[in-house]
């Protein structure tokens, strides 16, 4: 190949992402912080009542684009088997060990770790350790805020049909029960 010819295809390679990740995450938000202990707009939503599931990054701050929330867990539990259908969600593991299932492959991930579960695809976890923090990205952001608030304003447990209902009205489907340790 050329050089002129290499050069023209390595600057186009590297300039035509940029631009469209330009144009895709544009926002007017201005920059912010969200210290430790904080929920985006001060409100904590926590999981099963004891395990902190805040808010870090809003879909109101990337047009839709992406959310991010900061779970600390306390307790070896787990969200049941469900699937989103229009988002990809992303996990970082900090601290702790966990049990994943994403589609039909389980596997363990410990601190240092990151973990990708497609849209579409079943998914779940069950943490492992006695403590853990996992800071977890879910694109585009969807309803998942609202899921979150919607869960803490119930004043028990739900019922299955409960479940069901407000996954659904988020744009996710229960598939089965989560997992268990063993």
């Amino acid at each position: 190949m050329k050089r002129r010819n290499f050069l023209a295809v390595a600057v186009a390679g590297v300039t035509t992402p940029s631009l469209l990740a330009q144009k895709s995450v544009t926002t007017n938000t201005p920059p912010f912080v969200v210290k430790a202990g904080d929920a985006r707009f001060g409100v904590h939503t926590p999981y099963k009542g004891i395990n902190p599931n805040d808010l870090k990054i809003s879909g109101k701050d990337t047009n839709g684009q992406l959310a991010v929330f900061e779970y600390i867990g306390n307790d070896k539990v787990g969200p049941s088997l469900h699937v989103h259908h229009e988002q990809d969600e992303i996990f970082s593991i900090i601290e702790g060990d966990f049990l994943f299932q994403v589609g039909d492959k389980q596997f363990t991930a410990k601190a240092g770790d990151t973990v990708f579960a497609p849209r579409k695809v079943p998914h779940t976890w069950i943490q492992l350790s006695e403590k853990s923090k996992i800071i977890y990205y879910v694109q585009p952001a969807g309803q998942m805020e609202e899921f979150f608030l919607t869960m803490n304003e119930l004043k028990a447990p739900p019922t299955k049909e409960q479940a069901e209902e407000i996954h659904k009205a988020h744009g996710m489907t229960i598939l089965g029960p989560g997992l268990t340790i063993k």
